[in-house]
Parts: C-alpha cells; sequence; structure tokens
C-alpha cells in the first residue's frame, strides 16, 4: 500500500495491555529453566510498544535501558506522558519499522521484544524485522517473539477472512472502525444462525465467535480487521528467523516447559518418537491446538552445565502476589483442569506466605525434609509463577534503586485511576514489572494514601469521587443508581482490599 499505515490500523488505539514476557526477569528464569545463560539486559528494545505500558513499567522498575517504536501517533503520546511521569529517559519513538530499523543512533540490544506485531505486518516488513534483528541483537542476546499460530486458528481463519471482508464493505461507508467492528460482529452473528455447512462442518467456530464477545473491541480491531493478518507454523518461523542467526531457546509461557501439563501420555510418547527441533514443536502445537505462541530466541546461546544450572536457578528470587488462603491447587492447562501435588504445593507455598522474596534454594533446602528435590522444586515455582501466584523478584540494591521512579509513574496511574479504568495496572520495584489493578483496587490505593483506612472509610471515598464526576457503578449490566446499592458491591470490595491486597501491595512495595 502507498499510504504510510502500510495496512495497520492507526484509526483506532491498541488496547492498553501489559506483557510480562517482556520482564527481564521473566526472561531470565524460563531461559535457566531452559539450561541455558541469559544475556545482561543492558539494553533492550520494544518493538510495536503499543500504549507503552510494557516499556514504561519496564524501565522504572529496572536499569535497563530501553528503546521502542510505535507508528500510531495517539499511542506513541500516551507513552510519552507515563515517560515524564516516571521520570526515566525511555527512547520512545513514533516511526514506522522501514524508519526505525536505519536509525543511526541505536545501541546493540541484549534483548528485542515484539508482541503480535509479526502476525499483523506485511511480508515486507516481517523481512525488515528479521533484518534488524540480524543486526543489532547482540551475540548471545534474546528475541521474544509472540505470535498466532496456524493450528489453533485454522478453523476460524475462513470467518476471520470473511469478517475482514465484509469490514472493508461496509467500512467504505464510514462510521469509524469500532461501529464497523460492531455491525461485522452482529452479521457474523446472523450468518452462523442460518446454520452454513461452514459451520456444521466446524463446529468449535461458534464457540470460538462466542469467545470474542467479551474482549476488548480494541484488540479485536486490530486482531481481526487489520490488512495484514497470517498466523504462523513454527517451522515456517523458524525458516524466517534463520537469516537473523537465530534458534529456539524455550517458551515463555512457564505452563509449556512441562509436557505433563500439555499433552496426554499417549501424546507424549509420539512425541519422543520424533528428533527435538523445529518438527516436534510444531507437532506438539497441532496436539494442544496451538493459537498463539510465546516464544524466546537466542543467538547463539550458551548451555549452562548441570551444576552450573543448579547453581544459577537457586539465586533466583520469587514472591507470593495472591492471597494464600484463596490460592487453589487447581490450574487450567491444555490438557484441562488440573490438580496440583498438595504434599509439595502446599508446603510451598507456606514458605512464601509472609509475601517476602526468597530464593529457589531457600525453598528447596526448607523442602529437602520432606523428601522433595529442586528440580520438583523449580517446577512447582514455576507453575505457581504461570498460573499468577508468583512473581520474580530483583535483588534489595535493584529495589533501592528503582523504587523512586516506580512512585512516580504510579502517582501518574492513580491520577489517572480516579476518572479513567484503562490502565489497570501498578509499577513494582520488587518483581520489576507490572502488577494488575482494576481501576477500584487503584482507587482504594489512592484513598488509603490519603487517610481513610477502614472499608467504610474507603468505600466512602470511592463512591464520593464517582458521584463529583456523574459516574455509577455497573453490577451485572445494573446501573447502580444509590448509594446504599452502590456500598452493596463497595464495602466487600473495599474490606478485601484491606485485608487481602493491601498486605500484597505493601511488600511489593506499591504503597
Amino acid at each position: 500500500m502507498s499510504d504510510w499505515t502500510e495496512g495497520y490500523l492507526t484509526d483506532v488505539e491498541y488496547s492498553h495491555a501489559y506483557n510480562k514476557e517482556l520482564n527481564p526477569l521473566v526472561v531470565r528464569l524460563a531461559l535457566l529453566a531452559a539450561g541455558l545463560s541469559p544475556p545482561s539486559f543492558g539494553a533492550a528494545c520494544e518493538l510495536g510498544f503499543g500504549q507503552g505500558l510494557s516499556i514504561n513499567l519496564h524501565a522504572a522498575t529496572s536499569t535497563t535501558e530501553w528503546w521502542g517504536t510505535d507508528f500510531n501517533p495517539a499511542q506513541v503520546g500516551f507513552a510519552h506522558e507515563l515517560r515524564a511521569a516516571s521520570g526515566v529517559d525511555v527512547k520512545l519513538f513514533d516511526e514506522a519499522f522501514t524508519d526505525f530499523v536505519h536509525r543511526t543512533d541505536l545501541p546493540d540490544f541484549d534483548f528485542i521484544g515484539m508482541h503480535g506485531i509479526w502476525s499483523w505486518v506485511s511480508p515486507e516488513n516481517q523481512a525488515l524485522l528479521t533484518d534488524f534483528i540480524r543486526r543489532k541483537l547482540k551475540v548471545r542476546g534474546i528475541l521474544y517473539n509472540g505470535y498466532n499460530v496456524a493450528p489453533g486458528w485454522a478453523s476460524f481463519a475462513p470467518i476471520r477472512q470473511l469478517m475482514a471482508e465484509h469490514a472493508a464493505l461496509s467500512g467504505a461507508a464510514g462510521g469509524g472502525k469500532l461501529n464497523v467492528l460492531k455491525g461485522t460482529l452482529e452479521f457474523v452473528e446472523r450468518f452462523l444462525a442460518t446454520n452454513p455447512a461452514f459451520r456444521r462442518a466446524n463446529p468449535m467456530v461458534v464457540d470460538r465467535f462466542d469467545g470474542l464477545k467479551g474482549k476488548d473491541p480494541h484488540y479485536l480491531v486490530h486482531e481481526l480487521l487489520n490488512g495484514h493478518w497470517q498466523p504462523s507454523y513454527f517451522t515456517t518461523m523458524v525458516e524466517a528467523l534463520s537469516p537473523a542467526r537465530l534458534s529456539f531457546a524455550c517458551s515463555a509461557s512457564y505452563f509449556e516447559h512441562f509436557d505433563p501439563l500439555n499433552v496426554t501420555a499417549e501424546q507424549w510418547s509420539l512425541l519422543q518418537s520424533v528428533p527435538d527441533g523445529p518438527f516436534r514443536q510444531s507437532l506438539r502445537d497441532f496436539m494442544i491446538n496451538q493459537q498463539f505462541r510465546r516464544d524466546y530466541w537466542a543467538k547463539g546461546a550458551r548451555r549452562l552445565t548441570p551444576l552450573q544450572q543448579a547453581e544459577a536457578i537457586s539465586a533466583e528470587r520469587l514472591v507470593l502476589i495472591s492471597h494464600r488462603p484463596k490460592v487453589e491447587l487447581k490450574i487450567k492447562a491444555p490438557v484441562g483442569e488440573l490438580t496440583l501435588h498438595a504434599p509439595v504445593y502446599d508446603p510451598v507455598l507456606d514458605l512464601f506466605a509472609d509475601h517476602q522474596p526468597k530464593t529457589i534454594g531457600e525453598i528447596a533446602g526448607a523442602m529437602q525434609a520432606r523428601n522433595v528435590s529442586l528440580k520438583q522444586v523449580v517446577e512447582a515455582v514455576m507453575v505457581l509463577a504461570g498460573a499468577g501466584h508468583l512473581a520474580s523478584a530483583q535483588d534489595e540494591a535493584m529495589i533501592g534503586r528503582v523504587r523512586s521512579p516506580a512512585k512516580r509513574l504510579n502517582d501518574d496511574f492513580l491520577d489517572r485511576a480516579r476518572s479513567a479504568g484503562d490502565a489497570n495496572y501498578l509499577a513494582s520495584p520488587v518483581t520489576g514489572g507490572g502488577i494488575g489493578a482494576t481501576r477500584l483496587v487503584q482507587n482504594f490505593l489512592l484513598g488509603h494514601r490519603k487517610g481513610r483506612k477502614t472499608p467504610a472509610e474507603l468505600s466512602e471515598f470511592v463512591w464520593q469521587m464517582l458521584e463529583t464526576q456523574g459516574q455509577k457503578l455497573i453490577r451485572e449490566g445494573q446501573t447502580l443508581e444509590t448509594r446504599e446499592a452502590s456500598f452493596a458491591v463497595l464495602m466487600p470490595q473495599s474490606t478485601s482490599f484491606v485485608d487481602e491486597q493491601l498486605p500484597i501491595l505493601k511488600s511489593l512495595q506499591i504503597e
């Protein structure tokens, strides 16, 4: 295309998303678990940073020098506001990849990340990105690539094509992409209701389509109506990245490090019958109907000896970010819902219950009396981290260095939360990244900062703030018009905040 967007949507902003896979601590633990030596993370780059939450959160909570570009001006403007709030010199640009990759002031990078971008740009831009990675990623550097995978999209891809064609037709009349999306979703719902042969041949399509209804419309516009959209097979990704001299390192999804969470015993046996390499990864994608891969790729990674791996991974610190009494020993994995082994997982969780960072070595030492090995402890903490209960933690010196910029960024998030609920994260100096926090939690935290300590005081603070702006709470689709109805919702949540969430926020040094 001849216009500056090159087919990529710019008239609808992307959702305010945070991607933990870009957190250097998350990268480090994944690589160590795979037996690889991680890089130093002196300089990092995020290509297509969207609203800039990830790049700003990681820059404010680490000493890594972050660079990035996104050519949606409105998104870059928001990212600049976050940078100004933290005071960290994040290098943010509003340049197309064509221009950014040829800048002469870019350093060589230890880490380059791109989430979803590969699946949404033209083949020409994909070639530009590969060449950029070849030139600018250091030896032993790591690439993160999150991308759509063909097996999981196979049955739905024709519906996506139908939606794109309908959107192009109806979009010619104007009305904005969000309205076009709404009309397209309604049209496809009517189409499926006619029970066409395509639906009968692909029964999973209806469930997949119904699952779209609860997703952020801003995300759906980019995923479904973008000018370029192409899921990849793992083997074709290997070929595409080979000019950059990259090899697959490991998955950024911790669950995928452990086969019993992903495949049946019969499937595992078949996997083991083929050589370890691209074909095995591709075969695995078909087994679990993989829709989106989150992969780390290495340029000349150094493999650790078993002793080196054990020593390095034992020094890794983690912290509990969930309320211990509410952590259930059940997870949803590709093979279905699984119950975790209580004799291992319960004591590990109990050791973390004070919400203070601990090393894997400390946990392993405490578990020796239960005849639990280091390997079992590593698996337990990674599964709990993959489930969102644990997070990697920085050392005390680094926590002290980044406390001020993290607080300044959080001040900005809390100020925004008074009137809007877009950025549902806070910066933790402990975890070196973002922690999920709804607008309500952010407002409770703001009230706590202003001296409201009890659940009743916090509920009153939030209600008064909403009332001043003419805003109302909504419960199960119903607008709550009265103070009494609002308090019936606010009081249980403010109580949970005081008793459960606030202690965790304090331990994560988010106050």
